[in-house]
């Protein structure tokens, strides 16, 4: 049975040598344990003992010198040899007693680091550029005013992104995701729905278009993904679910209504304006716009403009640079001031003969010879709509078409007067 025992020991090493029976072995503990031991990693590998083990034999009157000399002769072979199997088998010293079990993530966590990677070359970084002149050499420069995000529409190098991002820029830079940084054109924008199209000129390999998705059959509690660029962080990934539909913002550059908003409690701070809100399956849902916060950081109802409200702007933008959109051509009072009078409607303050409105006949807020106030007509309703207050009044109008006629009712005194008027296209902005 020793012998046996030896055996298999011996052919746990090198396979070619063969095994050796140990004369006094137990004189030598160390060396026994060296040479029979198995080496965690090597399989059929084996330390090689020299073949002096079977004859040796020493005597009882040899000093202790002699059994520390031959431990030692057995360890630097076991050294030898293992350094030998490492640099053969080409494996890490460090790694060769390590052993790493690969990262296990759950499903959801898969979907979700899926969606990242193949969505983040879409989105882009635009730095907001103002020029400043040096006050004492009279130098022109440009610094940074501020940042923000967007992402790719199509392979022709247009870019989408919020009108607040890129306003009052004297120039702007666009960002892709392999850093590379490209000087870009607004192509056009649309201030009422806070929206804008850019252009760069890269090559179409190095632009992704993001997917396009729908927003109309959008559900409260749905998942959503949101991407951009907080504070200057690049492609930063939130997640959260939709936490209401149908809201309506007003814009921030001229205060009208914009409606069937997304509101969503995934994270949304400042630099993500301009980013995408995607689904589950990857695809744009909406444009992160604005958040509801007293300190400005995200507090969990952030808003975003509607994909399929975005993608009428877009197509718009990109075929004639503006967007068509019809105006009655008047300016009104704050809803404040007409609630003072105890009435219901828009007040108009303005209506410049050579506006659809004065042309219709519409009546302005003017002063006597006196210097009494006397009022204009107060529109109460337009097309059987009713009109309560200016967001009601940009709301029917949304739903007009440019030529269209539409009769207003108006109270004018005590009276109340139905006029038709027919809408013209607003003005280009600059």
């Amino acid at each position: 049975m020793a012998a046996s025992s030896h055996s298999l020991a011996s052919s746990a090493f090198f396979s070619t040598t063969p095994a050796c029976k140990f004369s006094g072995s137990d004189r030598f503990p160390l060396a026994k344990s060296l040479l029979c031991r198995k080496i965690p990693g090597f399989a059929g590998s084996v330390v090689s003992a020299p073949r002096i083990c079977s004859s040796y034999a020493p005597s009882d009157d040899q000093s202790n010198y002699g059994r520390k000399f031959l431990d030692s002769i057995f360890v630097a072979c076991t050294s030898v040899a293992l350094s030998f199997s490492l640099y053969i088998a080409d494996v890490d010293p460090a790694s060769a007693f390590v052993v790493t079990s690969p990262r296990k993530l759950q499903t959801d966590e898969l979907a979700t680091v899926r969606l990242f990677q193949e969505n983040t070359p879409s989105v882009v970084y635009i730095t907001n550029l103002a020029s400043r002149q040096d006050m004492f050499t009279l130098d022109i420069f440009e610094v940074p005013q501020g940042s923000g995000s967007g992402f790719v529409w199509d392979k022709n190098g247009n870019i989408v992104t919020n009108y607040h991002v890129i306003r009052a820029a004297s120039d702007l830079r666009v960002t892709l995701a392999d850093q590379t940084t490209y000087d870009a054109k607004v192509v056009g924008f649309d201030q009422d729905k806070d929206v804008a199209v850019l252009h760069i000129d890269a090559p179409k390999d190095k632009l992704r278009p993001i997917p396009i998705g729908v927003s109309a059959d959008l559900l409260v509690g749905q998942k959503v993904f949101a991407i951009g660029n907080p504070f200057g962080l690049d492609h930063t990934l939130t997640t959260g679910v939709i936490s209401g539909l149908r809201r309506e913002i007003n814009s921030a550059a001229t205060g009208r209504p914009i409606q069937d908003v997304i509101q969503t409690d995934a994270a949304i701070n400042p630099g993500n304006s301009g980013g995408p809100l995607l689904d589950s399956s990857g695809n744009l849902i909406g444009i992160n716009t604005a958040i509801y916060s007293p300190s400005g950081a995200s507090s969990g109802v952030g808003f975003s403009i509607p994909v399929d409200t975005v993608s009428g702007i877009v197509d718009q933008l990109v075929q004639f640079g503006k967007v068509t959109r019809p105006i009655l051509g008047i300016k009104f009072a704050p809803d404040q001031s007409v609630e003072q009078l105890g009435v219901t409607g828009v007040l108009v303050l303005d209506a410049p003969p050579n506006g659809p409105a004065g042309k219709a006949g519409l009546l302005p807020t003017k002063r006597d010879s006196y210097g009494r106030l006397i009022l204009g007509d107060i529109i109460t309703s337009i097309n059987g709509k009713k009109v309560s207050n200016g967001t009601d009044l940009y709301r029917i109008l949304d739903q007009c078409k440019v030529g269209e006629k539409v009769i207003v009712e108006v109270l004018r005194g005590d009276q109340k007067e139905k006029i038709p008027v027919i809408l013209e296209p607003k003005p280009e902005e600059t």
